[in-house]
């Protein structure tokens, strides 16, 4: 497992929780606007936090945390993922997951056998241009087909979520996306903010007034609408 940080206390990343974040380097995606560069790209990584540092931290919040989340990079990627969520269930704590969705049969699983407590899912942008915003040649989006569906069919609190590049995003980008999980409850549109830890350099952000009418758009499908980071 490439834990690469801990976040020991916060009150954002699980909402309603007061929480630790635990960060895993590696991720297959390349979003060229991501501002987690060191978590992605392996030559930037640092030296992996031990695991046993990692639960005995835990162990002593235990009953003054309330969750912890894991986030990224991209956490399904580690194949011991189950069995390191599941260690830290059977101490009593609630989970968030973060995830891009492209291991929806893990992330079946974890549900299935309520090993998480809240899903943040990201839809990098329509289907039409998934392949370009997430860095690739190509890919399949079934996957993420798969993990929609299963957040909407399921009875776990999620959301899904946006951050909003205006070399990226469109009007258009947001109806089709809206078409897309129409009727889903929580919908976060994330202001993007340029960081010196970002893949790429030269992208830039919306107006909130830009973001305000997106946000009026995904409200004709989706129950829940967020603005976030502006």
């Amino acid at each position: 497992m490439k834990i690469q940080g801990l976040v020991k206390t916060t009150l954002v990343d699980f909402p309603g929780h007061l929480a630790c974040s635990i960060f895993l380097g590696g991720c297959n995606f390349l979003c060229p606007f991501c501002h987690n560069k060191s978590l992605v790209l392996s030559d930037c990584m640092t030296e992996n936090l031990d695991e046993n540092y990692i639960f005995d931290f835990l162990e002593k919040r235990m009953g003054i945390l309330e969750g912890v989340c894991i986030t990224g990079g991209e956490p399904t990627v580690h194949k011991d993922l189950y069995n390191f969520i599941n260690k830290i269930k059977q101490l009593g704590y609630q989970v968030k997951l973060d995830t891009n969705g492209t291991h929806p049969n893990l992330m079946t699983s974890l549900i299935s056998d309520n090993l998480i407590d809240y899903v943040a899912m990201d839809i990098k942008n329509s289907p039409q241009k998934y392949v370009q915003t997430v860095g690739l040649n190509q890919y399949d989006l079934e996957n993420i087909y798969q993990s929609v569906n299963v957040l909407l069919k399921n009875n776990v609190p999620y959301e899904f979520r946006t951050t909003i590049v205006k070399e990226f995003h469109t009007k258009d980008d947001i109806v089709s996306i809206g078409e897309w999980v129409q009727g889903c409850n929580d919908y976060y549109l994330q202001s993007f903010h340029p960081s010196e830890n970002q893949i790429v350099d030269g992208f830039s952000s919306y107006s909130k007034e830009t973001l305000e009418s997106y946000k009026d758009i995904l409200k004709k499908y989706v129950y829940n609408v967020h603005l976030r980071g502006i």
